[in-house]
């Protein structure tokens, strides 16, 4: 989500230290390849684009990623055909300690944990266009931010519903050296996609029933600029080879037309992992190639707790709260309810909920933290990110269910009633197979 945005602001302190994080390494058992990066995260497959790509066809092209958590490695499947194991036991989201060997398909990597230490780096700001943190993990996105933007690179933004990749599209367009040309939006998951090539590409005269006149498409709208694609996940098959086309030459073909060059800079946003999609068929590999040129990842609001009473206030400025509502929804008690709960929608759920305490004039906790449902367990034989996975799963599921049954299925009013947007009610709906 992107909330209003207030100027960028920085601390007139010191520079802040960034996260001191262990390093890591990777090697092929047996020779070949190795990783040994002062970086977070290292992505294993048989793409060339991995960190560490490993010629095996038994690898998929994006097999798993692996990331340093403490002094444990975090091991996370994207969806492989062939599986990740440890001791002959299929891993699909887990800790493992140094030294552990992982199997992907017929090859094998060792990781080795050192007790060396590499500072990420770390921004003095406070906030980067409309994303507001002053913990160490929003400080370290936005000084990946701040070298982006200095780029033309094209960029994908990938984040949980609600975190802010428009806003930060914005920000990095408007900090850019396109900032004087348009910011154009096309969010993929809102256009049929039979109306979807003709929004990209535009169409001439004749070109179909209806189209009386010429009709640029984005791309040249966004001419001198920047082209935000939201949502590009949901781009259909038959339409990612002439998007892929397009970004290789920059130049597209209007429907029923001829080429046409066009500068722009390219952005596109995603709430799923695109490398899964890429394991599974539903996107190809070489237009994620093309599209995640430089990526940047944001944090879902329940892995920045610390943020929230500096969220809280700026929310309520932006809503208008008059100061003794404001009083009362930034005491210590409230804020510290407010900081517990998950936030599954993020800083959208966040603030349409400081709305309704504004609204209604009281201070109200968070379903989520409200008297729990009996049914409400929890395995703790799952790892944690399983276990929360599960979780919002059945979250999602119930609680859409319940919306569109009090809605009687109509999709507008539902999204409406809970402040999300009407596409996203429609993805959740095909997410969990209900009509």
């Amino acid at each position: 989500m992107a909330v209003d945005r207030p100027p960028v602001t920085t601390r007139p302190t010191e520079q802040p230290r960034g996260r001191a994080i262990r390093r890591f390494r990777v090697e092929v058992v047996g020779g070949g390849p190795h990783w040994a990066k002062p970086a977070e995260r290292c992505a294993i497959g048989s793409h060339p684009s991995n960190d560490l790509a490993i010629e095996d066809p038994t690898v998929s092209r994006f097999h798993c990623e692996l990331a340093i958590a403490g002094s444990f490695v975090h091991v996370r499947d994207l969806g492989s055909s062939n599986g990740t194991f440890v001791a002959g036991v299929q891993i699909r989201d887990g800790l493992v300690p140094g030294g552990t060997v992982l199997r992907l398909g017929k090859s094998e990597v060792r990781i080795q944990v050192s007790d060396q230490e590499t500072e990420l780096d770390s921004s003095a700001r406070a906030s980067f266009g409309a994303l507001i943190g002053e913990s160490a993990i929003m400080r370290e996105v936005f000084s990946q931010l701040e070298k982006i933007a200095a780029s033309d690179a094209t960029l994908l933004i990938e984040g949980e519903t609600g975190t802010g990749k428009e806003g930060v599209a914005e920000a990095v367009h408007d900090a850019s050296r396109r900032a004087e040309g348009p910011f154009i939006v096309v969010d993929c998951s809102a256009i049929p996609p039979n109306l979807l090539e003709s929004e990209l590409f535009g169409h001439e005269a004749g070109s179909f029933t209806g189209a009386t006149e010429r009709r640029l498409g984005a791309f040249e709208q966004a001419s001198n600029g920047t082209l935000f694609l939201d949502e590009i996940g949901e781009l259909p098959m038959e339409l990612q080879p002439k998007l892929l086309r397009a970004l290789e030459s920059r130049k597209i073909r209007r429907v029923g037309g001829g080429l046409v060059s066009c500068d722009l800079r390219i952005i596109s946003a995603t709430n799923r992992d695109l490398r899964a999609e890429v394991n599974r068929g539903t996107f190809r590999a070489d237009l994620y190639f093309r599209l995640a040129v430089v990526k940047v990842g944001l944090p879902a609001l329940r892995e920045r707790p610390s943020d929230i009473p500096v969220l809280v206030t700026h929310l309520l400025e932006r809503i208008g709260a008059n100061p003794s509502t404001t009083a009362e929804l930034t005491t210590p008690d409230f804020v510290e309810a407010l900081a517990a709960a998950p936030w599954p929608g993020n800083v959208r759920e966040l603030r349409n909920h400081l709305e309704q305490c504004v609204v209604f004039g009281e201070r109200r906790l968070p379903n989520t933290l409200s008297t729990p449902h009996p049914a409400a367990t929890v395995d703790s034989t799952l790892s944690y990110d399983i276990a929360r996975r599960q979780a919002l799963d059945n979250f999602e599921r119930s609680y859409i269910t319940a919306l569109l049954e009090r809605h009687q299925g109509n999709v507008a009013a539902a999204a409406r009633d809970a402040g999300l947007d009407r596409a996203y009610v429609h993805r959740l709906r095909r997410r969990h197979g209900l009509r």
